[in-house]
């Protein structure tokens, strides 16, 4: 990879399209004046929004594509239309090494497939996984994946996906060995499917790597900020990921009603409105926004539909730092470690 970062970017993908795409583009590049851009889509529409950012203007290439992928299409019909679309364009653009990185705030099903086509899975991976940063109450977030790739997973996937959780907590979280665990309804050993069991104890011999695995975890643990990585199938960590943002906008509803019920209520909030920015703060997507497909010959970034300025900058800032920490490369010789250790109790 090039000292600078060059990020193929989806400007139509997203609920707002080339504005907010546009604009967050711009403000990545304000904070890391090394990243270029290719931006995908109606060639019109972008041009009209980088007159209002020239450095971005600079540092950008416009490639033009008549045809956008909509919400609600299926990954099927997506498929189809691939080489015409400004998401598959910039797809492909990541294959050919145009680009280091890609960004869409697009249709999630169709982006997945269409990055599998194109990027295919790395050797020793059996499936991608769709990992996202989430708050904790602990001193950083935390990792989680699978988020919705694969609804079932074996033992071996979930092997898998411990060792890509744990080299991209190792790049976005600065930790050494970060701590993993395995999503299950208790906590004891004895607990949970045989493949959750198998692959349980698969991580507990794999002290070699670069990770502290930490056994089980409850769902009403995961925020707590006493792991660094979680680990689950695609079924399971859907329904997690959806509960934990039902929860946030839950309470922050609860809040805004209890605030707004009375005279003293309204005067609470005045004396309270510190904390409460800070928890809106905290819980807001947008600082958190940037999910990763792992485990593709590329990497791919997929972006919140209603992110803002500062969700779509942070995607970014995602893609550009695996690329500068070369992720790929520190998954590849954790693979390739579990390898050799299997070789080599087999040859005992």
């Amino acid at each position: 990879m090039g000292a600078a970062p060059r990020i193929a970017v989806d400007a139509m993908g997203g609920d707002t399209g080339p504005a907010v795409m546009i604009a967050g583009a711009a403000r990545a590049q304000r904070r890391r004046s090394d990243l270029r851009f290719i931006l995908f889509g109606d060639e019109d529409m972008i041009l009209a929004e980088l007159d209002k950012q020239s450095e971005l203007a600079e540092a950008s290439e416009v490639v033009h594509c008549d045809d956008v992928i909509a919400a609600e299409e299926k990954p099927t019909q997506a498929l189809r239309r691939a080489k015409t679309t400004s998401m598959g364009r910039m797809i492909a653009a990541v294959k050919s090494g145009e680009a280091n990185a890609a960004v869409s705030a697009g249709n999630t099903g169709a982006m997945m497939a269409m990055s599998k086509l194109a990027l295919r899975t790395m050797p020793g991976i059996d499936r991608p996984a769709l990992a996202a940063l989430l708050p904790t109450l602990g001193a950083n977030d935390m990792v989680m994946l699978d988020l919705g790739a694969n609804t079932e997973c074996d033992a071996q996937n979930l092997v898998q996906f411990a060792v890509m959780g744990a080299a991209y907590a190792r790049v976005v979280l600065d930790l050494d060995r970060p701590r993993v665990q395995l999503l299950n309804i208790g906590t004891e050993e004895l607990k949970g499917t045989d493949e959750l069991k198998e692959a349980a104890a698969v991580l507990r011999a794999a002290d070699y790597l670069g990770m502290r695995f930490e056994g089980f975890i409850e769902g009403d643990k995961i925020s707590r900020g006493d792991v660094d990585v979680v680990v689950t199938d695609g079924f399971s960590g859907n329904i997690a990921l959806k509960s934990l943002e039902g929860t946030a906008r839950f309470v922050v509803d609860l809040l805004r009603r209890a605030f707004t019920s009375s005279i003293r209520s309204k005067l609470g909030f005045l004396i309270s409105r510190p904390a409460t920015e800070l928890l809106r703060h905290h819980l807001d997507p947008n600082n958190h926004n940037g999910a990763v497909f792992l485990g593709l010959n590329g990497l791919v970034v997929k972006s919140h539909g209603s992110a803002s300025e500062k969700g779509i900058e942070n995607a970014i800032g995602v893609a550009a730092r695996m690329v500068r920490e070369d992720i790929t490369r520190k998954i590849t010789e954790d693979l390739d470690n579990i390898a050799a250790h299997r070789a080599q109790v087999a040859a005992q």
